[in-house]
């Protein structure tokens, strides 16, 4: 789970698997204008979460990913540094020729940006993008008054280059390295298609902020909360709403193109709804670990989980949590399928490769890795209206 995306972290049970090694949820490297890495940490085996460091630079160990993968790596950008060349694009080819899906190499100022991202500012142009099944990147979300909208892109317009750099097939994260780049003012080119039309827009990146949670009242009976990542704090501001929320209302968690973010804020979302328990099962290598709620959470008021294509990560981990423990009926479309667990280590060069070295899984045992969830009830157009529909016919908390 983790990687770009402000997306993942932090909860029982295993043993530090290295001093100094911090462990990375790669979970949807989607948010185009930055990305999340989570960190988790060991807690006591008392059923409880405890929350581990964020991810920083110097916290990073030396290459300890897949092993073969990350000593080839490692080896790569030594040689290449040697007659040099750039240790980062050379560990780059050894991470494309493993296989990897997920695995990942980023610059020591690129990492840096994943890390503020986890704050919920970062410099971008406002788009979230995904890769389709084809190998396309497609715009997925529009940051409202961003450099992207105010230009006129929009949701499902597909990405086709940036800086003349041709992005099919490649891993989103290398598409959030590009389209960061450099500091806010700095200008991209983005070549864009939409339906029969092709063109090229010249942005200039920006400082901007993300407001991850928003929530409103659809009715007097049901609030609604829109998750659009885990962002630092995400996980409280969901358990605020829930807590907050009217007398006898039910609730609709919203995560429509939620592409991921810190594990532990969807833990925190998760307890905001259960009273403990287990959230997921993830393994390290072959060795087993779970991530667990924290009690006293509201299990009296009716829950409907909204998902889609564009549902991701943490957001699939909140949504097989709620869905396996019988805490919420979700509704909308199959979700992206993104589960795999990464890790983080320093290169010889100063860069940075997170490379899978495991999967998670829902409480009772689904693997969601290329998977995705399935609804319980599957709607596409309408799907809001549906779900409040579904949410009534709950009825209001006994």
């Amino acid at each position: 789970m983790s990687g770009l995306d402000r997306f993942a972290e932090r909860f029982p049970g295993p043993r530090r698997i290295r001093r100094g090694a911090t462990l990375t949820l790669v979970f949807a490297s989607v948010l185009v204008t930055g990305a999340a890495t989570g960190s988790w940490s060991d807690a006591a085996d008392d059923g409880r979460n405890e929350p581990p460091p964020s991810v920083r630079s110097d916290a990073l160990a030396a290459p300890e990913g897949d092993a073969d993968t990350a000593d080839e790596a490692a080896d790569a950008a030594a040689e290449a540094m040697a007659d040099g060349k750039s240790g980062k694009d050379a560990a780059e080819e050894a991470v494309s020729r493993s296989g990897d899906r997920w695995g990942s190499v980023y610059s020591p100022g690129e990492f840096q940006e994943f890390e503020k991202a986890l704050d919920g500012a970062y410099t971008g142009v406002g788009l979230w993008a995904r890769r389709a099944a084809d190998g396309h990147i497609e715009v997925s979300k529009v940051q409202q008054d961003g450099p992207a909208e105010r230009a006129g892109i929009r949701e499902g317009d597909r990405l086709r280059s940036i800086d003349g750099k041709h992005v099919k097939g490649r891993p989103v994260t290398e598409v959030l390295s590009l389209l960061r780049g450099g500091r806010a003012g700095t200008p991209v080119v983005l070549g864009l298609e939409r339906g029969t039309r092709a063109w090229r827009e010249k942005l200039h990146r920006a400082r901007l902020s993300t407001d991850s949670v928003r929530v409103t009242e659809a009715s007097d009976r049901a609030v609604v909360i829109k998750v659009d990542a885990f962002t630092k704090g995400s996980g409280e501001a969901v358990r605020t709403a829930v807590r907050e929320a009217p007398e006898g209302a039910g609730i609709l968690l919203d995560l429509r193109g939620n592409s991921g973010g810190l594990v532990s804020e969807a833990v925190t979302a998760t307890s905001a709804l259960v009273d403990g328990g287990l959230v997921a099962t993830y393994d390290v290598r072959g060795e087993q670990k779970a991530l667990h709620a924290e009690r006293g959470g509201d299990t009296d008021r009716p829950v409907v989980a909204l998902v889609d294509g564009g549902t991701m990560s943490a957001a699939e981990l909140l949504t097989g949590a709620l869905q396996d423990r019988g805490r919420a009926v979700v509704v909308g479309s199959r979700t992206f399928g993104k589960g795999s667990v990464q890790m983080p280590s320093r290169l010889p060069d100063g860069s940075v490769a997170e490379l899978t070295v495991g999967h998670y899984r829902t409480p009772s045992g689904r693997a969601v890795d290329g998977r995705g969830i399935t609804p319980d009830l599957e709607a596409e157009d309408g799907a809001e209206k549906r779900a409040e529909t579904v949410l009534t016919g709950l009825g209001p908390p006994s």
